[in-house]
């Protein structure tokens, strides 16, 4: 698809949307308390701060003509007061809104990832993990603090201009109405700056999410890299990438400005005009103590009007990224328990799948009436050409995919109508990549069980012949290994990948080229351990060393959407047909 790759922005120009604000009212409204109470102290602390401008008017105009040096104390000690007040409410407004935004920002996430972790795998593979990460941490942030600071600015602003716009009232109603003059002139520069502000903003968050995913993607590829010697390409690209990423955000500081300038030049020239009119049509009727104080409100006037702009701006751009965000929360979970699923109960292990057929582009089937019945404590061995539908098969047994049409029965329940916890807790899965966390060796092994000792998770890792190696290394089973199982050899990595899955005592076992990486002689003794390990479960072997599967009780030939061959190792070489013909090949090789 093309959405997934680095280089393609999101479509992020979509028209404002009042109800994405509304659904995040949900993460507002749990904190409700600590905004309330920061919005009241923020008042507090705008109300206390402009006592000044009147404490000034009424020293300049009386208490200094009439030489009152004691009304004169008084109004230094009451400003004194006030800016004390304005600074420690301020303070603590400031305090819980971090605590908001930060616990808005928990919260989002941990829906976000809960979310994550359910989607299937079609999800992944059609977006780059860069760019998801991008809207889990760039956009979360970005969203949160217009969610808690965002709003709470917003009603203090307006609170501020109407307290302000009072104040100069009380000072001069005619000058008042001169500073109030400049708002429409900047209402009408605001609307005109304001789509050209947002694409560019918006250009930037696209630009910076394609930065993220090219990284994410070099850094997952680097072995690849410069085993090809790819550093030099890679670098240009990288640098292009970061050049648009530079170019659009010195734009949007560009179109930004446009603003702050505006609102710098009408501000200045409203205040001009304010004190010509103050000084030279007023005449001597104004005294200068009004014209300081009103002067001082005009400055001030000003300065919400600003903040309002740019909060628009960011609630223009909040309401973009939460709609990104919300999307990803809508992702269909499309491989989910079904209403009224049932958990599954402890099974055997037979296996039917009855005329099934699957596709996963919805388009082109892989399988097509697909019929199987393996009984329990079978061991099934999958081969065929790369792409006839091996992994898949044993991908629905998982139910990591739903089926098209037809019926998948474990022991006579239907996998849909299930529960995925308890089906796929009875069931051990390795898969072709071997993924290893960070973390220790032991908790790698013990992840799809937590509950087990650490008898029981040497036991396993002894059983696929990794004890070996584990306990030669520094820490034995507590040796720290990287991100991915870096320090440890893809052989290695397997190997517990292996003691892991066994680990689990699943009733369905399924190997997607368990030994692929395993050298031939430690291979043979993964086999032995193999054979007691399968005894009684039923197993799904996938394997392109047909080598290895030649003591499975049936060999299926996948091919041609469905089952080409099926028989023991003997029965399909004595029928000379297309597994005949593939084992002959490889031993030939």
């Amino acid at each position: 698809m093309a959405r997934n790759r680095f280089d393609v922005d999101e479509n992020l120009e979509t028209p404002f949307n009042i109800k994405h604000l509304l659904r995040a009212g949900t993460y507002i409204g749990r904190h409700k308390k600590k905004m309330i109470l920061a919005l009241l102290y923020s008042a507090i602390s705008a109300a206390a701060g402009l006592i000044g401008p009147l404490l000034v008017q009424r020293g300049i105009n009386v208490s200094v003509p009439n030489k009152d040096i004691r009304e004169l104390v008084i109004l230094g000690v009451c400003m004194l007061a006030a800016i004390v007040a304005s600074v420690l409410f301020a303070r603590v407004r400031s305090k819980y809104m971090i605590e908001v935004g930060q616990e808005i920002i928990y919260d989002i996430r941990k829906d976000l990832f809960a979310h994550l972790q359910k989607l299937p795998f079609q999800f992944y593979d059609d977006r780059p993990h860069g760019k998801i990460l991008t809207r889990v941490i760039n956009y979360v942030n970005s969203v949160s603090d217009a969610l808690s600071n965002g709003i709470i600015n917003f009603v203090l602003e307006i609170f501020n201009l109407v307290l302000i716009a009072v104040f100069m009232f009380i000072c001069d109603v005619r000058l008042s109405l001169v500073v109030m003059a400049g708002v429409p002139i900047l209402v009408v520069v605001v609307m005109l700056l304001k789509p050209a502000q947002r694409r560019a903003w918006q250009d930037v968050s696209n630009k910076s999410s394609n930065l993220n995913a090219y990284l994410h993607e070099s850094l997952d590829g680097m072995k690849i890299t410069q085993a090809f010697t790819r550093e030099e390409e890679n670098a240009e690209i990288y640098d292009k990438l970061n050049k648009k990423a530079v170019k659009t955000w010195m734009k949007a500081q560009y179109t930004s400005n446009l603003v702050w300038f505006s609102v710098d030049n009408i501000s200045t020239w409203v205040v001009g005009a304010m004190y010509l009119i103050g000084l030279v049509t007023l005449g001597p009727a104004m005294q200068i103590g009004t014209l300081i104080a009103i002067s001082s409100y005009a400055w001030r006037f000003w300065q919400p009007i600003l903040s309002l702009s740019n909060l628009y701006n960011t609630f223009i751009n909040a309401v973009a990224y939460l709609e990104r965000i919300f999307e990803m929360m809508d992702e269909p979970v499309t491989v989910d328990d079904v209403p009224g699923a049932t958990e599954l109960p402890p099974i055997q292990g037979a296996v039917t799948f009855d005329h099934v057929t699957f596709s996963y582009d919805g388009t082109v089937n892989v399988l097509e009436d697909f019929n199987l019945e393996v009984q329990p404590g079978q061991s099934v061995a999958l081969v065929g050409p790369t792409g006839a539908g091996k992994t898949t098969v044993v991908n629905l047994i998982s139910r990591f995919y739903n089926i098209n049409s037809g019926r998948l029965l474990l022991d006579g329940h239907d996998i849909s109508q299930v529960t995925l916890h308890s089906l796929r807790s009875q069931m051990g899965i390795m898969l072709q990549d071997s993924f290893i966390f960070s973390g220790t060796i032991m908790e790698n092994i013990r992840y799809g069980r937590l509950d087990a000792t650490d008898e029981e998770v040497i036991a396993a890792a002894k059983t696929v012949c990794a004890h070996e190696f584990i306990s030669q290394m520094e820490d034995g089973y507590n040796t720290q290994v990287n991100e991915r199982g870096s320090r440890l050899s893809q052989g290695q990595r397997q190997l517990v990948a292996f003691a892991r899955t066994l680990l689990s005592d699943p009733k369905i076992l399924v190997l997607d080229e368990a030994t692929s990486s395993i050298d031939a002689k430690t291979e043979r003794l993964v086999q032995q351990g193999l054979q007691a390990l399968l005894k009684g479960r039923t197993s799904f072997i996938i394997a392109h060393r047909l080598s290895t599967i030649k003591n499975c009780d049936r060999i299926l030939f996948i091919s041609d959407k469905g089952i080409a061959e099926s028989g023991t190792h003997e029965e399909l070489l004595e029928k000379h047909g297309k597994y005949y013909h593939l084992y002959t090949a490889q031993v030939e090789d």
